[in-house]
């Protein structure tokens, strides 16, 4: 089924949006929040674990921020109309926090730390580490003192001395190097495809819906709305018992609103086979999902959950059949089905747009002055930028040492990968967790150790820390907040000085976020969400492949190549025959990790949305869409609320995802 995008679509194409200017107090208030957000994160994602805020394609913390900012201004816009934020500032300040919090988050720089120092502080004589890949390290990118070390991991020490922040200063000054030119590419990309995406295909991008609706002139109509707040009242009662719970157990607890293991149940083979793998066999009923699943099109909703259960089925058939028996088969490879998939849909996506680029190419170089002059500078500059930035790519790994051959794959396969999520969020707004899929594995499995080789392979996996999941992205963040510019009247070439100050400060507040609180609690003392994993996971694959020695598999590029021709597949059939219910990124969604978490409540949703649209149509659809709102609203509004009574009771309380 077509899109169903909400009214905030109409406010957006509408031709009486003015050209609103970005004013100083908003990116003055908007550097402010992004370092107590990013402090706020680092505290309760690093420090206690809690909420995962940032794992999710919507952040639960920049829309809590935007609430506390967005109702006091409903009154000021009524008593002091001229101290009041316009929406061009709201929405300023929101991109702001987005995305510095996109840098802060799980999947980025929080993922820095756990591996930036890992390989010469877990070094021993068991796990071979200096004897297998030492000499090959970059020793300019990681952290080797031992007193800085100590300090990271144990703690109760003040890292703002000379001697402990001259050991950090260079590594982050590279890896801050390499962000920079990495999110100034995806800025260029986003620069070329916006037009095509959101003027000539209108996608739709789902989750823009709150912010925009939020910020809008007419927000009033929005809070006053009593269906929003029935939405809000349900999440939030949710939130709360659970929330007490955690901290009473005696209090009653709500089920299976996080995970409910229904695998349990299923104690027969080959049935039993559903419960291999990922998270087992699980349901959820996230409110926060079902809202968001409320705003993307039914074929994909539809999509994702019948391919997840389609992904059990074949567990099932291959424990029947004998195929996945063996210590080392992993039948059906998914990790492999998804790698092709992902692959695939990002090349789609590329060659769809083939002709469009060639257009815009001509328009940015184009002598005879036709065209918008200043469009055509704009995409020009785009185009500089690329240039310039493959080549400083180029230069950071001849630092590192990897060789250009294999930095050209790597980088290429990253960014295939990181179209192909951006796409995915403007058209559809799923989760997006690709645990199985990237460059590292890929690369290895299709290359395998002889061509690579031990130094390519010891430089890939130590880049590892940006290659993880995936699922706080910065791409698809910018092009969304593009889009929000639109909305708002905020002039593009201003929304991209926003995103580029944002981007710098976020990282600075980053780093000065987990330096400051891992060296006073401890990285392995205290810290309950410390990322020891993803060190563990760069350092010890790397080890395995090192003595394993790997040759490309066949039966693993089979299996990409089944992932990559069921995209494509489902891609023809679903250009050919109109209602077609299979989206290919379903498929890819569904056999990556994402829906691990999410297919239940996705499913709720899609048949709630279901019988809205069959028995009242877009009108009904329309009318109930401010509860679903709502849904999404007062989950993260509790969430934020026990993320801030933890850190002060200093105990981990309820989060309201995982």
């Amino acid at each position: 089924m077509a899109v169903d995008t909400y009214q905030v679509e109409k406010e957006i194409k509408s031709p009486s949006v003015t050209r609103a200017g970005i004013t100083l107090r908003a990116i003055v208030l908007g550097l402010i929040l992004i370092i107590i957000n990013n402090y706020w994160i680092t505290v309760i994602e690093v420090r206690w674990y809690a909420l995962d805020g940032t794992c999710l394609p919507l952040f639960v913390t920049p829309i809590f921020i935007l609430f506390v900012l967005s109702l006091p201004n409903l009154w000021l816009r009524k008593v002091f109309p001229r101290v009041a934020f316009s929406r061009a500032e709201l929405i300023t300040i929101y991109v702001m926090v987005v995305m510095a919090a996109a840098l802060a988050s799980h999947d980025l720089i929080q993922n820095l730390f756990g591996a930036i120092g890992h390989a010469h502080y877990a070094a021993n004589e068991s796990n071979k580490y200096e004897t297998l890949f030492f000499r090959y390290l970059p020793e300019h990118l990681l952290i080797n003192d031992k007193l800085a070390l100590q300090g990271f991991y144990r703690g109760a020490i003040d890292p703002w001395n000379w001697r402990i922040l001259s050991v950090w200063i260079g590594p982050l000054a590279w890896w801050s190097l390499l962000l920079a030119v990495l999110m100034g590419m995806m800025m260029c990309m986003n620069i070329l495809v916006k037009k095509q995406w959101t003027e000539h295909e209108k996608l739709v991008f789902p989750l823009i819906q709150l912010p925009m609706e939020m910020t809008s002139e007419t927000a009033g109509r929005f809070y006053a709305n009593k269906l929003m707040w029935t939405g809000f009242a349900i999440a939030f009662a949710i939130g709360l018992v659970n929330g007490l719970h955690t901290l009473y157990p005696s209090m009653p607890y709500i089920q299976g609103i996080k995970h409910y293991n229904i695998g349990q149940f299923i104690v027969n083979s080959p049935w039993n086979a559903v419960t291999r793998g990922g998270n087992g066999f699980q349901i959820t009923m996230y409110p926060f999902t079902i809202g968001l699943t409320y705003f993307i099109p039914l074929d994909l909703s539809f999509s994702c959950w019948f391919f997840y259960l389609a992904r059990k089925m074949v567990q099932v058939l291959g424990a029947a059949m004998g195929w996945d028996a063996g210590a080392r088969n992993q039948f059906p490879y998914y990790e492999s089905q998804a790698s092709g998939a992902w692959l695939a849909l990002g090349l789609i996506i590329i060659l769809a747009s083939k002709s469009y680029l060639r257009s815009v190419w001509r328009q940015a170089f184009s002598r005879d002055g036709s065209g918008n002059p200043a469009e055509a500078a704009l995409y020009r500059k785009a185009f500089y930028g690329l240039g310039i930035g493959t080549l400083l790519l180029l230069g950071f790994a001849h630092r590192m040492h990897l060789a250009a051959w294999a930095a050209i794959i790597f980088f290429s396969i990253y960014f295939i990968l990181a179209i192909a999520i951006t796409r995915v969020r403007a058209e559809l707004g799923t989760p997006h967790e690709i645990y199985f899929v990237n460059p590292q594995q890929i690369m290895v499995s299709l290359l395998g150790y002889n061509l690579l080789g031990p130094a390519n392979l010891t430089l890939i996996w130590t880049m590892y820390w940006f290659n993880r999941c995936y699922r706080s992205h910065p791409m698809p963040n910018q092009l969304e907040s593009f889009k929000m510019a639109d909305g708002a009247g905020v002039n593009l070439r201003s929304m991209i000085l926003v995103v580029a100050i944002a981007a710098a400060v976020g990282i600075l507040s980053s780093y000065w976020s987990n330096l400051a609180i891992c060296y006073r609690d401890g990285a392995q003392a205290k810290c309950m969400g410390y990322k020891w994993w993803v060190g563990a996971e760069s350092f010890d694959r790397l080890r395995d492949n090192l003595i394993t020695r790997p040759a490309p598999e066949p039966i693993r590029m089979t299996y990409m190549a089944v992932g990559a021709a069921l995209v494509l597949g489902l891609g023809r059939l679903r250009s050919a025959f109109v209602g077609w219910p299979f989206h290919p990124a379903g498929y890819a969604l569904a056999v990556s990790y994402a829906m691990d978490y999410f297919w239940f409540a996705i499913f709720v949703s899609w048949l709630i949305k279901l019988v809205i649209v069959r028995y009242g149509g877009m009108k009904l659809h329309n009318y109930l869409a401010p509860m679903f709102l709502g849904l999404i609203l007062g989950d993260f509004f509790i969430g934020s609320v026990w993320a801030i009574i933890g850190p002060i009771i200093k105990t981990q309380t309820y989060k309201i995802f995982i």
